[in-house]
C-alpha cells in the first residue's frame, strides 16, 4: 500500500467496544462538527449557532470528531484553533492522529480507497508533510491529541450515540462514505449496529454528507455523515454542515434530516461561514499551485456536486 492509502493498525478498533461505557449527556442539542479543516471563520458560526440555540433556552454540547486540523498551516491558526477546539468533547481523526503520532508510511493517513485519483492522495500527503513539520514546533499541542480518544459513545435521549471519524472498524475506515451508500454497499450495516449496540453513528472523514435510517436487530436506526463543516458540501453552495442531534426540532430549516425510533431529531445543518474572509486566508497559507489550493479551491467555493435530495438513504419514493 503507498503513503496515503493505507490504514495504520493503530487506526483499528473492535465494532464490540465501542459502546461498552456511554457517557451521559445532560444538554438539549448535540452538535457533531466533522472536517473543520482549520477554518476559524466556520468555528466563529458553528459558536454563534450555538449560541442562538442556547438563548432559546437549549442547552448546547459540541463534539468535534476529528480532522478539526488540515488548512491551519501557520503558527498563529494552529494555536487558535486547537486551542478552541479541545475546551470541547473532540476525538482524533487521521490528520489530528498524525500531526500528534506519526505513522510510518501513512502519509496523510486518509487511506483513500482505489476510486480517488492518485494526483489527490499525494496532495494530501503534501499537506500534511507541511503540518507535521508545524506541528512539531508546538509539543504542547501534540500531547494533547495525542491524548484525544478515536471514538466517544454517549448515552442522550435514551439512545447510544456513537461518534467516531471514519467507521466502526477504522478511525479513517469509508464504510460510511457517501460513495459506498450509494454504490448500494450497506450490507455491514446491520452488523455494525448490533456489535456495537449504538442506535445513531455519527461520522465525517469522507468529504460527502450522508443520512440514512433503517432497521437493525429491530431498532431503528440512523448514520449521519455530516461531510465537512469547513467547506462546502453542495453544489453551488459553499456552507459547511454538521450533525445536530437533539430532542426537539429546530427552529432553523435544515438541508436535510430523519428521526429516530427513540423521537431524536437527527440533521445536518448548513454553516454559513465569511467564505470570502476565509478564501482570503485561505490564499495567503496555500497560494495558486500549491498542493492545497489545486485540490481544495475550487471546493472552497463553489462546493461539492451533491444537491441535498442526494444526501438521504434510502431515497424517499
Amino acid at each position: 500500500m503507498t503513503e496515503g492509502r493505507s490504514c495504520p493498525l493503530a487506526y483499528r478498533y473492535q465494532p464490540a467496544s465501542l459502546c461498552a461505557d456511554p457517557v451521559p449527556v445532560a444538554e438539549d442539542v448535540i452538535y457533531v462538527i466533522g472536517g473543520l479543516y482549520g477554518n476559524p471563520f466556520a468555528l466563529d458560526e458553528i459558536e454563534k449557532m450555538a449560541l442562538a440555540e442556547e438563548r432559546q433556552g437549549s442547552s448546547v454540547k459540541l463534539v468535534f470528531n476529528g480532522d478539526f486540523n488540515w488548512f491551519n498551516a501557520s503558527n498563529e491558526l494552529f494555536r487558535d484553533i486547537n486551542n478552541r477546539v479541545l475546551k470541547h468533547t473532540a476525538i482524533l481523526g487521521n490528520v489530528d492522529f498524525e500531526l500528534a503520532t506519526p505513522s510510518a508510511g501513512a502519509g496523510c493517513g486518509c487511506a483513500y480507497p482505489e476510486f480517488v485519483d492518485q494526483g489527490v492522495v499525494e496532495r494530501s500527503n503534501q499537506i500534511m508533510s507541511r503540518l507535521q513539520n508545524l506541528a512539531a514546533t508546538h509539543p504542547d499541542i501534540q500531547q494533547r491529541l495525542a491524548a484525544l480518544p478515536r471514538y466517544q459513545c454517549m448515552m442522550f435521549g435514551g439512545l447510544k450515540v456513537l461518534v467516531l471519524h471514519g467507521d466502526p472498524e477504522s478511525l479513517a475506515g469509508w464504510g460510511l462514505a457517501y460513495e459506498s451508500f450509494a454504490a448500494g454497499n450497506q450490507g455491514r450495516l446491520d452488523e455494525w449496529f448490533r456489535e456495537s449496540g449504538a442506535d445513531v453513528i455519527a461520522s465525517t472523514h469522507t468529504c460527502l454528507p450522508v443520512l440514512w435510517s433503517g432497521g437493525a436487530q429491530g431498532r431503528s436506526c440512523v448514520v449521519a455523515n455530516n461531510g465537512s463543516s469547513g467547506m462546502g458540501n453542495l453544489s453551488g453552495d459553499a456552507r459547511g454542515l454538521v450533525t445536530r442531534i437533539s430532542r426537539t426540532a429546530s427552529t432553523v430549516e435544515s438541508v436535510a434530516g430523519l428521526i429516530s425510533g427513540g423521537g431524536i431529531h437527527v440533521d445536518l445543518m448548513p454553516v454559513d461561514f465569511n467564505v470570502s474572509a476565509w478564501v482570503e486566508r485561505f490564499d495567503q497559507l496555500w497560494p495558486a499551485g500549491s498542493p492545497a489550493a489545486i485540490s481544495y479551491r475550487k471546493r472552497l467555493l463553489e462546493g461539492a456536486s451533491l444537491s441535498p435530495c442526494d444526501l438521504v438513504f434510502p431515497s424517499a419514493p
